[in-house]
């Protein structure tokens, strides 16, 4: 019998073009389009079962089970490093983490830089694999406001069309890493449901390599 695999997706504009995805390969599922207030919707016949979360949180509905697999942006892996398998890099949400500052910034490396971020996890591995002191400034909202009002000299954020940083003076200094949607599984999951996530993840694979 075929065993149901349990996917997280993101909520947002990403999650609308994943699922487009999945159901493009063979994993489509009706209920998830009708107007109503499920959470979690299924399809016995294609073996998928499917739940919206919050982006940040896809990791760990994976890493704890409630998911068999799933998908998150690699800045989320990297931020919270969940202990889970990396199966597939989408090629889609792609933007990048970067360092961006007001312009005419200058560092001055005679003390120590503060840095405002969402981030403070890549931030502190950024700074400290150059040697820099750093003080991590926390922020949940909008980070770009932290160097107007001179709380900060940098900010570490996700950088997608510039936009923001222009419209506030700001601009990008520097690029960390390149960020886009991957596949992750769990890992116990992998194992005991193999075929269905190897099948699925070959289908997902071979769609990406062929649009």
């Amino acid at each position: 019998m075929k065993q149901m695999i349990n996917v997280a997706l993101p909520k947002g504009r990403l999650g609308e073009k994943v699922l487009n995805i999945f159901e493009t390969v063979g994993y489509d599922c009706p209920s998830i389009h009708e107007t109503n207030r499920k959470l979690i919707f299924e399809n016995e016949e294609a073996g998928v079962r499917y739940f919206w979360v919050k982006p940040s949180d896809v990791s760990i509905y994976v890493e704890r089970g409630a998911a068999d697999i799933g998908v998150a942006g690699k800045d989320i892996l990297l931020e919270y490093a969940p202990d889970v398998y990396e199966l597939y890099d989408l090629d889609i949400g792609k933007c990048r983490m970067a360092v961006a500052a007001c312009k005419n910034f200058h560092d001055n490396t005679e003390r120590t830089l503060r840095v405002a971020t969402k981030f403070p996890n890549i931030a502190r591995d950024y700074y400290g694999g150059k040697g820099r002191d750093i003080d991590i400034i926390k922020l949940n909202g909008s980070i770009e406001i932290a160097p107007i009002l001179r709380m900060s000299d940098v900010i570490v954020d996700i950088v997608e069309t510039g936009t923001t940083l222009r419209e506030n003076n700001l601009e990008p200094i520097e690029d960390i890493v390149p960020i886009s949607a991957r596949l992750i599984s769990n890992k116990v999951s992998y194992k005991f449901k193999n075929e269905e996530i190897t099948t699925l993840a070959a289908k997902i694979k071979e769609y990406c390599l062929n649009r």
